[in-house]
């Protein structure tokens, strides 16, 4: 047991055993503790897109990629009159869904 005290006392002197050979144990445990929660991610993030099939299920209409254009959608927009609008303030959750315009009458 004296033997064991004394390399005991010996070692913990030494710097490599005080500071060093905690720090190595980090390094090398922290990498396999992120290797773990790193693999979460890539388990349970959802791979790939949804489908119309998947979407009509969910109760979703989904328009085809043909039917939607950049010029289609810029001549809806271009019909909008920007200059003319009126900021409206939506409901608050203690409101009961009602617009506080409603309720002063506007």
């Amino acid at each position: 047991m004296n033997s064991f005290q004394s390399r005991f006392q010996y070692y913990s002197k030494r710097k490599f055993f005080r500071f060093g050979v905690p720090f190595l144990l980090l390094m090398v445990g922290g990498s396999f503790g992120l290797k773990q929660f790193a693999q979460l991610r890539y388990t349970f993030s959802k791979k790939g897109t949804l489908t119309v099939e998947e979407a009509e299920k969910h109760g979703l209409l989904m328009k085809k990629p043909e039917e939607v254009t950049l010029e289609g959608e810029y001549e809806k927009v271009k019909g909008l009159d920007i200059d003319n609008w009126e900021n409206i303030r939506g409901p608050r959750p203690w409101e009961e869904g009602t617009t506080p315009q409603a309720k002063a009458g506007h």
